[in-house]
C-alpha cells in the first residue's frame, strides 16, 4: 500500500517534472557511485592503470561512434514525433545491426596485425564490447524515442552501479584491467535487459524512405557526434601520447570531478530532447522557449556553487580523497569547472538545434570547435601539459555555445531569468565567504576537517537560494507537497 501511494503521488507531477526527478536521482546516484569508486581504484591501482582504463574507454568511445553513426539519435527523433513508429524502429535495428557487424569484421581483421599479447587481449574486449553495445543501443533509443524517460533511467542506474559494483569486486580480487572492462562491458548488458521489458515497440515491415529519412538525420547527427567525441577522448590520447598514462588518469579523475557541475544539464538535456522535438513538430514556441529558460536557471543552481567550491577546496579534496599525486590536478580542477560552466549553454544550444531538426547547423559549429580543440590540444599539452588540455577544452566549449547560440537565436528567443541568476550568485557569495573564513582559522589536515565546510556550505546554499528565490522554492515545494515529503516551515 504505501509503495502504490508513493506511486500514485509521483504520477501526480507532470510529465517533465517527474522524468527529471527520475533521471536526476539516477544520475546523482551514478555520479556519487563513480566517485566512489574512483577513489577506490585510485588508491588501489593508481594513475597509471586508471589511465590506461581511460585510455580503452576513449578507443571504446571512437568505435561506438562509427557503429552509431548517429542512427541512434536519429531513430529517437522519428519515433518521438509519434508517426510510423515501429517503421523507424524496424529500420534503425536492420541498419544498426549491419554497420556492427561490419565493424567487428573490420576489428578482427586488423587484430591479426598486432603482435602484442596485451594489446591482443584489449581487442578481444572491443569486439565483444561492440555487440553488448549493439543490443544496448537497440533497446534504449526505443525506450528514449517513447519518451519513456524515467525508463531510461532507471535502465541507466542499473547500467553504471552494475559495472561499478563489479569492477570493484575485480579489482579487490585482483583482476585490475581485466576487471575495470568487464565491468564496464556487464553494465551495459543489464541496462538493456532491464529495459527490454519495457519495450513496447516491434519489428514491422519498412520502406525504402525509412530508411532515407533516419540516414539523411543521422548523416548530420554522426558528423555532429564526431565532434562530441573529439570534445571526450581527443584530449585523453593527446595526454597519453605527449605525456604518459598517469597523466592521464590525472586529468580524467579531475575531469570526473568536475562533471558533478553539470549533473542537472544532463538530466534535462536527455529528458527534454523527445519534449522539444514533439513541440518543435507542433509549432509549440513558447514551451521550447519556457523549457530553455528553465533548464538554464536549474543549470546554474548547481554549477555556480561547485565551482566555487572548487576554487576553495579543490586541492585538498584531490589530495585526500584521491592521494599526493592527483593533488597535483587542482588548477587543472578549477579550468575544467569553468569548462563546464560554458558546456551547460553548448550542451543545451547543441541539443536544442538537434531536436528542432536544425542538425546540419550543429554540425557546423561542432566542426568549427572540434578542430580547434583538436589544434588546441596539439599546441598547448606539450607545452602547458595537462592544464593546456583543460584550456583547450574550455575555449573549444567556448567557441561552440556561441556560434550555437547565434543560430537557435534566429529561430528562438533565448532568455536568462535575472531575478534567479542574481539569487544564485548572492547565495554562492555568501557561502563561498563563510567557506574563506572557516579555512582561515582551520587547518584541513585531515580529510574530516575538510568535509564539513563541504558539508556545511552545501546546506547554507541550500537555505540562502531558498529564502531568496521564491519562484524556485515553489517549484521543490511544489514536488515536495505532492510526494508528500515535510517541507520546513522556515522556508
Amino acid at each position: 500500500m504505501p509503495l502504490k501511494n508513493l506511486f500514485t503521488r509521483t504520477m501526480s507531477i507532470s510529465e517533465v517534472k517527474r522524468q527529471s526527478i527520475a533521471y536526476f536521482s539516477s544520475t546523482t546516484v551514478c555520479t556519487f557511485l563513480g566517485f566512489l569508486s574512483t577513489i577506490y581504484f585510485a588508491h588501489t591501482i593508481g594513475p597509471n592503470m586508471l589511465g590506461t582504463y581511460f585510455i580503452f574507454i576513449a578507443y571504446f568511445g571512437i568505435i561506438d561512434m562509427i557503429s552509431d553513426g548517429g542512427l541512434g539519435r536519429a531513430a529517437i527523433k522519428r519515433i518521438s514525433e509519434g508517426e510510423e513508429q515501429e517503421e523507424y524502429y524496424s529500420a534503425f535495428f536492420v541498419l544498426r545491426t549491419i554497420i556492427t557487424i561490419l565493424i567487428v569484421a573490420s576489428l578482427i581483421i586488423f587484430r591479426t596485425f598486432i603482435s602484442d599479447p596485451t594489446n591482443r587481449q584489449i581487442f578481444d574486449w572491443l569486439i565483444l564490447a561492440q555487440f553488448v553495445a549493439l543490443f544496448y543501443c537497440l533497446v534504449s533509443k526505443g525506450i528514449a524515442g517513447r519518451g519513456k524517460m524515467g525508463i531510461y533511467a532507471i535502465g541507466d542506474l542499473a547500467n553504471n552501479a552494475s559495472r561499478i559494483i563489479i569492477q570493484v569486486v575485480a579489482i579487490f580480487l585482483g583482476y585490475s584491467m581485466a576487471g575495470l572492462v568487464g565491468g564496464f562491458i556487464v553494465g551495459f548488458a543489464i541496462s538493456a535487459i532491464i529495459q527490454l521489458k519495457f519495450l513496447d515497440l516491434h519489428l514491422a515491415k519498412f520502406k525504402w524512405r525509412h530508411v532515407k529519412s533516419l540516414t539523411a538525420f543521422s548523416f548530420w547527427l554522426f558528423l555532429t557526434s564526431t565532434g562530441v567525441v573529439l570534445y571526450s577522448y581527443a584530449d585523453v590520447i593527446m595526454i597519453g601520447y605527449f605525456i604518459d598514462n598517469s597523466s592521464v588518469g590525472i586529468y580524467k579523475v579531475t575531469f570526473q570531478l568536475a562533471t558533478f557541475a553539470t549533473i542537472i544539464t544532463a538530466v534535462i538535456s536527455k529528458t527534454l530532447w523527445p519534449k522539444v522535438s514533439h513541440w518543435g513538430k507542433k509549432g509549440h514556441v513558447d514551451s521550447t522557449e519556457t523549457a530553455l529558460t528553465r533548464a538554464f536557471t536549474f543549470s546554474l543552481l548547481l554549477a555556480l556553487p561547485i565551482l566555487a567550491g572548487g576554487i576553495l577546496l579543490g586541492e585538498r579534496m584531490l589530495y585526500f580523497f584521491y592521494g599526493e599525486e592527483f593533488a597535483l590536478g587542482h588548477l587543472t580542477l578549477v579550468i575544467l569547472l569553468c569548462a563546464q560552466l560554458v558546456n551547460i549553454f553548448q550542451q543545451l544550444f547543441t541539443m536544442y538545434l538537434g531536436a528542432l531538426d536544425k542538425q546540419k547547423d550543429s554540425f557546423k559549429v561542432t566542426a568549427v570547435a572540434s578542430i580547434a580543440n583538436v589544434g588546441l590540444n596539439i599546441f598547448m599539452i606539450p607545452r602547458l601539459g595537462i592544464e593546456g588540455a583543460a584550456i583547450a577544452t574550455f575555449i573549444s566549449l567556448g567557441i561552440n555555445a556561441f556560434l550555437a547560440m547565434k543560430i537557435l537565436s534566429t529561430i528562438m528567443a533565448i532568455k536568462i531569468e535575472k531575478r534567479s541568476l542574481i539569487n544564485i550568485l548572492k547565495a554562492t557569495i555568501f557561502m563561498s565567504i563563510a567557506v574563506s573564513i572557516y579555512k582561515y582559522f582551520v587547518l584541513l589536515d585531515n580529510i574530516w576537517l575538510m568535509l564539513l565546510p563541504i558539508i556545511f556550505g552545501a546546506l547554507l546554499y541550500m537555505y540562502l537560494i531558498l529564502k531568496l528565490d521564491s519562484k524556485i522554492c515553489d517549484e521543490f515545494k511544489d514536488v515536495a507537497t505532492k510526494l508528500n515529503i515535510p517541507w520546513p516551515r522556515l522556508l
